[in-house]
């Protein structure tokens, strides 16, 4: 029997540990930067061409490394950074796996410029490919100047599923200000196309989180310090009022390191439950200091996810510490008291009364004895009995007549969809799991179209019957579903038209989010959007298409700039669905917002109008029926 297992040649494995190692440009960034930095760099520059596809080079004044360190680099395995696997829990440096410049070898070309600082002349080092093709002396300051040209040249699979250059520089761009924020005391500047994007000078944690998002920031940031035997925590905490609905500026670290810890993010949103909405985000910059030996940042090949080993202590010291602030600064309420049912008791206070010009009755006195006033047919009461009634059986007739036409719409609204025979889930359906989608070309569904009773339930759900039972419908979904085939059907007709506000909005971003409208601006005027960039990141919003209505113009844009950024697709691909999915997803009625009998009947009524009530854009379920069978068993 032949032997059939060899071992892999290095530049295959090495290839394949650029797959965990190397997913994107900004990896390349990352690992190349980090060096930097464990070289002892005080200046790093990045250059980058066509958002890194054919050029990422990263200048530094580091140590340097003489010509063999600088051959032997490349080599996986290599490092510097440890010699010993009880140095893994000691580490005071980035890199230690000895993977990453293995590996983008293993999928670039590259070109090393690096004279270390006790040498007189440097070395030129070119890598194609993993295999080396050249090294010789040349002239050069000290430090490291890395060129990693063509990447994923070879791996022509890899190089296909980047995504298009506003995507992947908004990726580089947020991967820089993560290093740039655990690093202040560096210089770092970013160059993309021959345009520096960002120029930032060594300063403090506060100045450089300005630096980066902008200078409206400094005024929405308390400090936030406290230092244990097992953590010292400080950074700063964003002011309730100043949450945000999306791309809320969120960042952990932890001994120089950045981080990723969904349990340490429940800590601080827990410490903003009671003082923010349930779908905004607060943005923080938090620095965590540990025993080196009490964490271990081997658990993946990015070191990002990070295990502490007295992980529940940090939590409590971590929320008294935010509590803290907040109470400082007087974000919260120093003694939480339940106020849901509490009586409103009002205080005296002498500067409102004279703001606004009040006068008080200095000859009042609260212990005399009540007199009560005679009743009179001209007295108060009588005079708001009679403008009550006055005029009443006019709202009456009118209230009437609007409901009977919310009955008739709605009554069509069923009648029409049992003409084109809706389906649905039958109650056998709903307990085996199977969705509207699989079933729907199958079944009818069968309404009671006479009966016009609604109620909702916590504000967030409309109860109906139903032949079979008892719909349940999603109201946020339900109308989500009713904009978008409106929007999609007003997209279809060139119904797009601009209109112009009274009042230009301001839009300020992020330079991440600022280089993905840039490239999706002209396709946004397509759609109706009015906007001019007026520079450092911010634009002026001077119209919006016609059929935003109530909307609200900013949070639209950032959730099309955000479903940019997370799929990577070209807007005008999909430029009608995009939209439209925007649009109803920014104007949409909330969970939690109550309606009224007839709000509910217009909802149901238009819903079953749709030639496809049963699921939402992305798939997910309008609405369900309990059928009855099932609510007998549950009564017993």
């Amino acid at each position: 029997m032949s032997d059939v297992i060899k071992l892999l040649p290095d530049s295959v494995a090495n290839q394949i540990a650029a797959g965990e190692v190397i997913q994107r440009p900004a990896s390349v960034i990352k690992e190349l930067v980090e060096n930097s930095i464990d070289a002892g760099a005080t200046s790093v520059t990045i250059v980058l061409k066509d958002a890194g596809r054919t050029l990422i080079q990263v200048i530094d004044n580091g140590v340097g490394m003489s010509d063999t360190d600088a051959r032997l680099a490349f080599e996986r395995h290599a490092t510097s950074k440890i010699q010993h696997a009880d140095d893994l829990f000691a580490l005071h440096t980035m890199g230690f796996r000895g993977e990453a410049l293995a590996s983008i070898a293993a999928i670039s070309q590259v070109d090393l410029r690096t004279m270390h600082k006790d040498a007189t002349v440097g070395t030129r080092l070119v890598i194609n490919g993993s295999k080396v093709e050249s090294q010789q002396p040349e002239a050069c300051v000290q430090g490291c100047n890395l060129m990693v040209k063509n990447l994923f040249f070879n791996v022509p699979a890899r190089r296909k599923f980047l995504k298009k250059d506003s995507v992947e520089l908004s990726n580089i761009m947020r991967e820089f200000e993560r290093l740039a924020l655990v690093n202040i005391g560096v210089d770092f500047t970013l160059i993309s196309n021959d345009v520096t994007l960002h120029s930032l000078r060594k300063a403090s944690l506060k100045q450089r989180i300005t630096d980066l998002f902008g200078k409206n920031l400094d005024k929405q940031l308390i400090p936030i310090d406290t230092d244990t035997s097992i953590v010292s925590i400080n950074g700063f905490i964003g002011l309730p009022e100043n949450a945000r609905k999306r791309n809320a500026l969120q960042y952990f670290m932890v001994n120089g390191r950045n981080m990723r810890h969904p349990y340490f993010h429940k800590a601080v949103m827990q410490c903003y439950e009671q003082l923010i909405p349930a779908d905004e985000q607060p943005n923080y910059f938090i620095n965590l200091r540990v025993d080196p030996e009490t964490i271990d940042v081997n658990i993946h090949p990015t070191k990002n996810e990070i295990k502490f080993e007295n992980e529940q202590p940090i939590w409590q010291i971590l929320t008294a510490a935010i509590r803290e602030s907040l109470g400082r600064f007087n974000a919260a309420p120093s003694i939480d008291f339940d106020v849901e049912d509490a009586p409103d008791i009002p205080v005296f206070a002498p500067d409102a009364y004279a703001q606004h010009e009040v006068q008080l009755d200095t000859a009042y006195n609260p212990f005399a004895t009540p007199v009560m006033p005679k009743s009179t047919s001209a007295g108060k009461s009588g005079s708001r009995q009679s403008s009550f009634n006055s005029g009443s059986g006019d709202h009456l007739q009118n209230w009437e007549q609007l409901y009977d036409d919310f009955v008739k719409k709605r009554d069509d609204g069923y009648a029409s969809m049992l003409e084109s025979k809706l389906n649905n889930i039958s109650g056998d359906d709903v307990i085996s799991g199977e969705t509207a989608e699989d079933k729907a070309p199958n079944i009818e569904m069968e309404l009671e179209p006479a009966v016009s009773a609604t109620l909702q339930l916590k504000n967030s759900y409309i109860l109906t019957p139903a032949r079979e039972g008892l719909m349940i419908i999603d109201q946020h979904r339900a109308h989500v579903r009713i904009l978008y085939d409106t929007y999609i059907q007003k997209a279809s007709e060139g119904a797009f038209v601009s209109q112009s506000t009274m009042f230009p909005d301001m839009l300020e971003l992020s330079p991440a989010q600022n280089a993905v409208l840039t490239d999706i601006a002209p396709a946004l005027e397509e759609l109706g959007f009015n906007l001019s960039p007026l520079g450092d990141n911010t634009w002026s919003i001077n119209g919006i298409p016609s059929i935003l209505k109530d909307a609200n113009p900013r949070d639209t844009l950032l959730s099309m700039i955000e479903n940019v950024t997370e799929t990577g697709e070209e807007l005008a691909s999909t430029l009608h669905e995009k939209i439209a999915i925007s649009l109803a997803h920014s104007s949409a009625i909330k969970r939690g917002q109550p309606l009224t009998a007839g709000e509910m009947d217009r909802l149901i009524s238009d819903l079953f109008r749709l030639p496809s009530p049963s699921l939402t854009p992305y798939g997910k379920p309008v609405f369900t029926i309990l059928p009855l069978e099932n609510i007998s068993k549950l009564l017993g």
